[in-house]
């Protein structure tokens, strides 16, 4: 949790940091805000510390790098347990992102990429030895993404819905 209050400031700093962190200088982010650079790089700092700003990755789009097949699966996992087991299920080969679930019998949404069949799987597999249920698999075409709109300062419309 942090410290301090989100501001406008650091919203607007989360914004740019989304929207292209690798291209996205303190200066640049100054100007867009109406501060000084050092101001945003001491922003950066207090959000990282306080893990609003948990790292920056890059954005992979694997079909185009070989790996067509993204698949969603739905496990259930115990409830005590399903947090714990989240590192565990990242260390699988082809997974990419767990996502914890907290409404619904299925608790845990295990995202895998793949070139073929093949590839997935192994995955189901693993998850299934490590006591899950997998309720459901879906295939997903496309996936995009987005900054946050609510920390753009600049899109008044947000504000005032």
């Amino acid at each position: 949790m942090a410290d301090e209050e989100i501001d406008d400031v650091d919203k607007a700093i989360l914004y740019a940091v989304q929207e292209d962190a690798r291209n996205m200088s303190s200066g640049d982010i100054a100007e867009r805000t109406g501060t000084s650079d050092s101001t945003v790089r001491k922003r950066i700092q207090r959000l990282e510390s306080d893990d609003i700003i948990k790292g920056y990755r890059a954005s992979v789009d694997y079909q185009q790098s070989g790996y067509p097949l993204r698949m969603l699966l739905y496990c259930t996992a115990s409830i005590p347990e399903r947090g714990d087991m989240i590192p565990d299920i990242l260390d699988i080969e082809g997974v990419i992102s767990v996502q914890e679930l907290v409404t619904g019998e299925q608790n845990l949404l295990v995202t895998a990429v793949g070139k073929s069949d093949d590839d997935i799987t192994p995955v189901a597999q693993e998850l299934l030895d490590m006591g899950l249920t997998v309720a459901d698999e879906v295939l997903v075409r496309t996936h995009e993404t987005t900054p946050f709109g609510k920390f753009d300062s600049t899109d008044r419309t947000a504000d005032n819905r």
